[in-house]
């Protein structure tokens, strides 16, 4: 595979897309063609920044049509001197235009005016949640595939066996030495050294910033086959359609940055003013009360870490005598947890409801091994919305079930919490049920709020328990103020503040679920913009996020690839099969005039065969920059024969699944 080169590949396509850009401003005045992007794109920002302190205008404004717009003022004529020579990224001269004054970055999070790009993530009552299908590409590209994987290890195998015998001072760390055993094993280490390394420009790549709308990449080179890398001092600002920030709150400016701040002023980076037994402070009891009532369960628990909320809790809520009916698809954390609680474990074909069914009548009517006994508890364990696979859970379906064979429901919503649902309370919300009828929903602040940590929520009692046989109570370090006043922010602004009633200034707004957020659940020292306070930008990143979550599912679709998941889901796999397509696909859509930065996922994330590019779609993205990732999938599918998924007589050209864009989201 080819090495690693901040210079572009030979097989970059760097075609510029004919559709009109969002770089360009209505304007009499010229520019020069820029010299780079990252310079162009810090000259925005500095533009946004100074639009942002003018006087906001005294009428409501005209919207743009253009999805992709900021300010107006003349201060966004960029020139030359706005510019350095820094990454190479080669856009258009001119910044976008538009009447309104936005109060986002641009580079963190796109402006977007246009109210036709907006959608309600709901399911439809009544309607069947669509099953999971895994299609199959044509025969040849699963031979080619396999044929791929067996050259790879037997060429592999003949290497090691030459390698050890000539070149024995690169095999040190796999035989013994001076007394000691080696430091890896031969076999166990074979796809490491001989198929990731190879890939390593595909993952672990450096950068520095916000991981928002767009993101800034160290440039490396490596000069041994991606056994060091080498940075080389430049950097790239790309399109970033990699990272779980769905909701767009990874930003360095705003209000709920402006939040954190403040708490830093008040509590420090580490440590917790007022602190309470246990390790917590007021600000932990105050952000577990809201977690509670966002969720709209009875009481919750916080801890500072995602994967742990799963492996530290599920061996406090079973264990021996028990039994865990798990996905077989759940994540790596649920996994561990089961493990480590002693507690018989079946799995289920994934999101398959017969195949869950008919287990459950087989583990009740048999009971535990050997002895026949009942089970002392049957725990059920599904994900909200599957990270590797984009599908949803089949909750209605599920509750029936639970219903009928009376077993316990655990629903880790990492990736659905804050990004389903027409209020952003997860997949309950989504499907419209109580979420009172699960008895247990587990989620991570680190996908739609910007921070970091999990949480479990559900009745009191519970929560009590879990609080003292939980290993993360007396083990772990608590959570950090920033981080907690990160989660209360983004969480307010999803939610909207309640405010006084007319007819009594202490009566607050009815509670009902989903209901805004009482003041009283938040410190009296958060103080939030108003657009955030009143919930109202929350609503529109919701309604983004839903929109170019389906346009992307749709438009791929279209285009012909082999994809993955829900639409709503904003995860979006696109199946590449072939190992050798892995490296490629990153590499030419990071090449592009326009660079876009993915996630290319494979074994042993998911099964040998079935690689992937994951893309992770954010509220931050405009409908631009749909089209773009759109674009380069296009011709970078036709390069490397990607398109399988429908007839070619029944796929669309790019052109028409740009302009009906609108028509293929709500489809």
């Amino acid at each position: 595979m080819p090495n690693s080169s901040p210079s572009p590949s030979p097989m970059a396509i760097n075609v510029v897309a004919p559709a009109p850009s969002m770089f360009k401003k209505r304007s009499s005045q010229s520019a020069a063609p820029m010299a780079s992007a990252a310079s162009y794109l810090s000259a925005l920002s500095q533009a946004d920044a100074r639009a942002r302190n003018t006087r906001a205008p005294t009428a409501t404004p005209a919207l743009s049509l253009s999805s992709s717009v900021t300010s107006s003022s003349e201060d966004t004529v960029l020139h030359d001197s706005d510019f350095d020579n820094s990454d190479g990224l080669s856009l258009p001269a001119r910044p976008p235009t538009s009447e309104q004054v936005f109060t986002t970055v641009h580079t963190e999070f796109g402006h977007c005016a246009n109210e036709e790009y907006r959608l309600v993530s709901q399911h439809t009552a009544g309607e069947p949640l669509p099953a999971h299908v895994e299609q199959d590409p044509p025969y040849y590209i699963l031979l080619s595939t396999y044929i791929s994987y067996l050259i790879l290890i037997v060429i592999g195998h003949i290497r090691d066996f030459l390698g050890k015998r000539f070149s024995p001072k690169f095999y040190t760390h796999l035989v013994p030495r001076n007394g000691y055993a080696p430091l890896n094993s031969d076999f166990d280490s074979f796809y490491t050294r001989r198929l990731k390394t190879r890939m390593d420009e595909c993952f672990s790549q450096p950068v520095t910033g916000v991981a928002g709308r767009t993101i800034l990449l160290l440039d490396r080179i490596s000069p041994d086959y991606n056994h060091t890398q080498i940075l080389t001092g430049t950097r790239t600002r790309a399109l970033n359609i990699s990272s779980y920030n769905y909701l767009g709150f990874a930003q360095a400016r705003g209000g709920c940055a402006d939040a954190v701040e403040e708490s830093i002023r008040r509590y420090g980076v580490s440590t917790c003013g007022n602190r309470l037994e246990g390790g917590s402070s007021d600000l932990h009891t105050v952000t577990e009360a809201l977690v509670a009532e966002f969720v709209g369960m009875e009481d919750a628990l916080i801890s500072s870490m995602g994967f742990a909320t799963n492996s530290a809790y599920i061996p406090a809520l079973v264990g021996k005598g028990c039994l865990v009916i798990s996905d077989e698809l759940n994540h790596a954390s649920i996994r561990f947890g089961t493990r480590l609680s002693g507690a018989n474990v079946r799995m289920f074909k994934h999101n398959d409801m017969r195949s869950l069914e008919n287990l459950l009548r087989e583990v009740i009517s048999q009971g535990q091994p050997k002895t026949h006994r009942p089970w002392k508890k049957i725990l059920l364990i599904v994900e909200g919305l599957y990270s590797m696979e984009g599908t949803l859970v089949n909750l209605p379906v599920i509750l029936e079930l639970k219903k009928k064979y009376k077993f316990y429901l655990f629903v880790d919503e990492a990736h659905s919490i804050g990004a389903l649902g027409p209020h952003g309370r997860g997949v309950a919300d989504y499907f419209g049920v109580n979420p009172r009828s699960i008895d247990i929903l587990m989620g991570t602040f680190t996908k739609s709020f910007g921070a970091a940590g999990g949480y479990i929520a559900g009745n009191k009692a519970l929560i009590d328990r879990l609080r003292i046989r939980g290993h993360l109570g007396p083990y772990a370090e608590a959570m950090t103020p920033p981080v907690l006043t990160q989660v209360l922010a983004s969480m307010a602004s999803i939610m909207g503040i309640a405010t006084p009633s007319p007819a009594d200034s202490t009566a607050l707004v009815p509670a009902s679920h989903p209901a805004p957020a009482s003041p009283s659940s938040l410190p009296p020292w958060l103080t939030l913009p108003p657009l955030l306070s009143s919930g109202t930008e929350g609503r529109s990143r919701l309604r983004r996020l839903a929109f170019n979550s389906r346009y992307l599912h749709h438009g791929l679709a279209k285009l012909g690839f082999i994809t993955y998941g829900h639409p709503a889901s904003p995860i979006v796999p696109l199946l590449l099969f072939n190992p050798g397509k892995m490296n490629m696909f990153h590499r030419m859509m990071k090449d592009r005039q326009t660079p876009i930065i993915v996630v290319v996922v494979a074994y042993p994330a998911t099964p040998l065969v079935t690689s992937r590019v994951r893309f992770c779609v954010s509220a931050a993205h405009t409908k631009e920059d749909v089209d773009c990732v759109l674009r380069a999938c296009d011709e970078v599918g036709d390069v490397l024969d990607l398109k399988h998924g429908i007839p070619k007589r029944e796929r669309w050209d790019i052109e028409r699944i740009v302009s009906s864009a609108v028509e293929l989201a709500t489809s």
